[in-house]
């Protein structure tokens, strides 16, 4: 059995008995992943470095995990707010931010192409009428350009939608109506609001909330039991808190639970572009399949990866030049990924300090959560904490490694 595969059989039995825990307001108590010692003395220096970011004002905390060839490592460190000194662990729940365009956006939007509920060449209006609105050849951009953040499409919506009130299918009016930047396909330019768009696309496919479909078709079915959008009340004292914000609507003092993305707020904390939170565990377990998936490997359970996936992460290059594969990046210059990893690996990041890289080459999925964005967002020591920590995890397990040019 291949290593994915181990790691996914031992847990799969405990995992599924409680995965209908996902929608019970009481915080599910999970087995702690099994750890392996020699693993945990070899990435030593990867702690070291950690906690040293930690201490000099990061972030509050923050949590590592690794998976590599079926043995796994989890060091977490610091406290789970400025104001909460106690300390996080493997089932401490992070704002994920923009995780959740790749761990529910992406995987459900491979869902749908393999169910031929939507077509990655299909313009977005075959499916979305009022997406030709506003200024700018909308009616080119297709949906593999959402992925590709190549649409044309501005970051955010302009104004942002937080700033209006009115429901979520307002809010869900006014980014479908926004205007093209540019052509589409001419150039790369990260958005939120092809983000929303797309899920906008899975929504009216299915007849289904994002959120629901996420737990519907991802979260229950691999046995994810803290991975969700829209965490109960009764889970607050596992959550790290993030920002404090003076938004009008929102709470003014640190955000505990709910969604730190303005825009995800105003589309009821459950959108394409951020809102889902997650633990280590479960992050790691979802990197677990998904690596399984890159390299055409079948896992224990009925929810199998989808069949493209190896093609879904692999880099484009469209437009030229760019780094990102479909909905996933790959490793660039100053990538969060490090030096070392391969350029066949692939991740993302999310604006609250989270992150997750899978080298399949190595096998090894890299998973870093912190709420580097409590109290504040201004947090230059940050900087690249990711990156650094990412080159400590790789040099400690593989000494040969050497640095990849970007």
């Amino acid at each position: 059995m291949h290593p994915p595969s181990r790691r996914l059989a031992a847990l799969g039995a405990a995992s599924l008995a409680l995965a209908g825990a996902c929608a019970h307001p009481t915080l599910p108590h999970t087995v702690p992943i099994p750890v392996s010692a020699a693993l945990s003395m070899q990435l030593a220096p990867a702690s070291r470095t950690l906690d040293s970011a930690i201490a000099a004002g990061a972030a509050p905390g923050a949590v590592l995990a690794v998976s590599v060839a079926g043995q796994h490592f989890e060091h977490a460190i610091g406290q789970l707010a400025v104001d909460d000194p106690r300390p996080p662990d493997g089932r401490t729940l992070y704002d994920m931010a923009s995780l959740t365009k790749v761990v529910a956006l992406t995987t459900l939007a491979m869902m749908a192409v393999d169910e031929q509920k939507i077509a990655l060449d299909s313009p977005v209006v075959h499916y979305l009428r009022d997406f030709a609105r506003g200024n700018g050849e909308k009616a080119r951009v297709r949906v593999r350009d959402l992925l590709l953040h190549d649409s044309g499409l501005p970051p955010d919506p302009v104004p942002p939608l937080w700033q209006h009130p009115g429901s979520r299918h307002d809010a869900l009016t006014e980014a479908l109506g926004a205007n093209l930047d540019t052509v589409p396909g001419a150039r790369m330019v990260y958005s939120d609001l092809g983000a929303i768009t797309l899920a906008t696309i899975l929504e009216r496919q299915y007849g289904k909330r994002i959120d629901a479909l996420f737990a519907e078709r991802v979260a229950r079915p691999l046995g994810f039991t803290r991975m969700r959008y829209l965490p109960p009340r009764e889970w607050r004292e596992e959550i790290a808190s993030t920002e404090i914000e003076d938004v009008p609507g929102r709470p003014h003092t640190a955000l505990r639970g709910d969604v730190h993305d303005e825009n995800a707020w105003r589309l009821k904390g459950a959108s394409g572009h951020a809102g889902l939170f997650s633990d280590a565990d479960d992050l790691l377990r979802f990197g677990e399949w998904v690596l399984a998936g890159s390299l055409g490997r079948s896992v224990p359970g009925a929810l199998q990866p989808p069949s493209e996936l190896t093609t879904w992460t692999v880099r484009q290059n469209e437009p030229a030049g760019s780094s990102r594969a479909l909905g996933w990046d790959t490793p660039s210059e100053n990538s969060s990924a490090g030096s070392y990893t391969s350029a066949r690996s692939f991740g993302h990041t999310g604006y609250t300090g989270t992150s997750i890289w899978i080298d399949p080459t190595r096998e090894i999925v890299i998973v870093l959560l912190t709420n580097r964005v409590n109290p504040t967002r201004d947090t230059p020591k940050f900087g690249m904490v990711r990156a650094v920590v990412a080159d400590a995890v790789m040099r400690a397990l593989f000494p040969d490694a050497t640095i990849v040019a970007r």
